[in-house]
């Protein structure tokens, strides 16, 4: 017994130790990343899912369904933002989910190179569309340009600024009633969860 009482205490230790590695690594997982590849090239997001869990389990959603694949950037303003998620090539809008609630007071900036979802005026009306700023629009943070609400950021881009960046300078003209449509379609190809954990379903 006097041996078993020498030893305890490492052996707690130890499992305390491995425990402590699991949540970290537990952790590390938490957040999931999403390949959209484009006809321009691939781009890697790291989604936030412990900021904005409604709206990373609302987009992963529609990429695990293959909503995105055949869907354009529709919507493209050079030093602004690059948008899609919603139109196909012939800039028809898909049928969406129900809207989500707005998470955009959550502390992340609209930076360059993160994402954010797309809405219409009402801050609760963001589904599939989603945009990628280019540039520093801090303005659209909550509480927003109107004090609407602001637009939620999700994540980010890990892999593939370039792409953004060259997709955000194709030759854009007004289409079927829609402004700064690129003249060439920047569609993507696939969209498809590239790192997941169970935390994140």
């Amino acid at each position: 017994m006097p041996e078993l009482k020498r030893h305890a205490p490492s052996l707690f230790a130890r499992a305390a130790l491995a425990l402590a590695a699991m949540a970290v690594a537990g952790a590390a997982l938490a957040e999931p990343e999403v390949s959209l590849k484009t006809t321009m090239g691939e781009i890697a997001i790291d989604l936030n899912h412990e900021a904005a869990p409604k709206t990373v389990d609302n987009f992963l959603r529609y990429v695990k369904s293959g909503f995105y694949k055949g869907t354009v950037f529709h919507r493209v303003i050079d030093g602004f933002m690059i948008q899609g998620g919603g139109l196909t090539d012939k800039l028809v809008q898909k049928p969406t989910n129900k809207p989500i609630p707005n998470e955009s007071k959550n502390g992340l900036s609209n930076q360059p190179y993160t994402i954010s979802m797309a809405r219409e005026d009402h801050p609760d009306s963001a589904t599939s569309q989603f945009f990628i700023n280019v540039g520093d629009n801090s303005g659209l943070d909550y509480p927003g340009p109107k004090g609407n609400g602001g637009y939620t950021v999700f994540g980010k881009v890990v892999k593939g600024q370039d792409v953004v960046d060259k997709i955000a300078k194709v030759v854009v003209d007004d289409i079927h009633g829609l402004q700064n449509v690129p003249v060439t379609p920047v569609v993507i190809k696939s969209a498809s969860v590239i790192k997941s954990s169970e935390a994140v379903k």
